[in-house]
């Protein structure tokens, strides 16, 4: 099993789209400027579609042994296909695919100067690639080489990022369809933060009023902050929104002000979910450590991979913790978390508008069904496949 190419693949394809792909954006740490608080600029991600397609660039790690095995993961940026290519392809070649650890530790040591961002998210792809590869080569899915399914389903929330939240007829609209579909749960996106001061404050409380109107005092209500605001802007929605009963606010401010979480947490009875943007054990233990958040929200692309997410979640069940991964639909997400107690890891994140996008290359992509995500028994690895009859042309880096 000894490691002897890797390649980075880029597919291109058009992928139909239904109306609309991004209706609106959610609120950004860059609203503060005036220059992006209107933009799609604010975000790198949302390529927007024209003429009911949207054009596809995405790119995918493989890695082969010399016995023919293959591992798969993606899609990635190029940035992080730059940092694989440039500095961390040499330490696979000629390693054991086996060794997961020691090629982990060997990569992040290697990055002295990248603790955050695109060089762990390159290290979080090779570590999915290498555990897809493990389990086709074993011929088993990778969450029974985690320790086996502890459920034979999860519910997925449904998370409406990319939808209108200031026109309320169409929030209402959207609303009921996705729990007509079977969704017991769903996250909603705030417009504004600080900088919009009370009128755009008005606004995301009449967002939260809406939805607790439409679904019912029984469905579960998620709003996400996106990093966006800050400790007397979160205060004065927290106190506003309370009587709606959410069950969580996410990411109230930028991921390294621990300590801005602290002093929400001790001021508001809402719970707090984030972390998605802190990286490795370390930096989620930091939020751990000073009691800063109720759910943690790493995802296994960009925190370190299927192996830290393992570690991570030995962390967070020590402390009692709920661990949600971020983007949890995806092909490893879903796997580490069929593999968790349903204790922890109770629910899977479900982006409806941003999953098929980011699986439209892959053969089998994770769909919920009825609102629950089924444990992938069939799956070999990861069950990540390239469907090439939607690929119109693709290239190697």
């Amino acid at each position: 099993m000894i490691i002897n190419k890797v390649s980075l693949i880029k597919f291109q394809g058009v992928m139909e789209i239904n109306g609309l792909l991004w209706e609106d954006r959610l609120a950004t740490p860059l609203d503060i400027y005036k220059q992006y608080a209107n933009s799609l600029d604010a975000t790198s991600d949302f390529v927007q579609s024209k003429n009911g397609k949207l054009n596809l660039e995405q790119i995918f790690l493989k890695i082969e042994t010399e016995d023919k095995s293959i591992g798969l993961a993606g899609p990635m940026n190029e940035n992080i296909a730059f940092i694989i290519e440039k500095q961390l392809k040499s330490i696979l070649i000629g390693k054991d695919a086996f060794a997961t650890e020691l090629i982990w530790d060997q990569m992040h040591r290697k990055l002295v100067h990248g603790r955050q961002g695109d060089p762990i998210w390159a290290i979080s792809f090779i570590d999915c690639a290498l555990w897809d590869l493990k389990g086709k080569f074993l011929r088993q899915p990778v969450y029974k080489l985690l320790g086996g399914a502890t459920v034979s389903k999860i519910p997925a929330y449904a998370s409406m990022l990319g939808y209108n939240v200031l026109d309320m007829k169409l929030v209402k609209k959207r609303a009921l369809e996705y729990k007509s579909k079977g969704f017991t749960a769903q996250k909603w996106f705030f417009r504004y933060g600080p900088a919009k001061g009370i009128d755009g404050l008005k606004k995301n409380i009449e967002l939260v009023k809406t939805l607790r109107e439409t679904l019912g005092d029984e469905y579960d209500l998620m709003f996400d902050c996106w990093q966006s605001m800050d400790v007397p802007y979160i205060l004065s929605l927290a106190e506003a929104i309370k009587k709606y009963n959410p069950k969580w606010l996410e990411e109230c401010v930028m991921p390294d002000r621990i300590d801005s979480y602290v002093r929400i947490k001790n001021k508001i009875n809402i719970p707090l979910a984030g972390a998605e943007h802190h990286y490795t054990r370390w930096g989620i233990n930091q939020f751990i450590e000073k009691g800063a958040l109720d759910i943690i929200q790493a995802d296994p692309h960009w925190c370190g991979g299927i192996s830290e997410m393992m570690k991570i979640s030995a962390l967070c069940s020590t402390h009692d913790l709920i661990l949600i991964p971020h983007a949890g639909a995806m092909h490893s997400g879903v796997h580490f978390s069929f593999s968790q107690s349903p204790a922890h890891t109770p629910l899977v994140e479900y982006l409806v508008k941003w999953m098929p996008i980011m699986q439209y290359f892959i053969k089998d992509p994770i769909i919920p069904v009825k609102g629950f995500i089924n444990v992938p028994e069939k799956s070999i690895g990861l069950g990540i496949t390239i469907d090439n009859t939607k690929v119109l042309n693709q290239d190697y880096l």
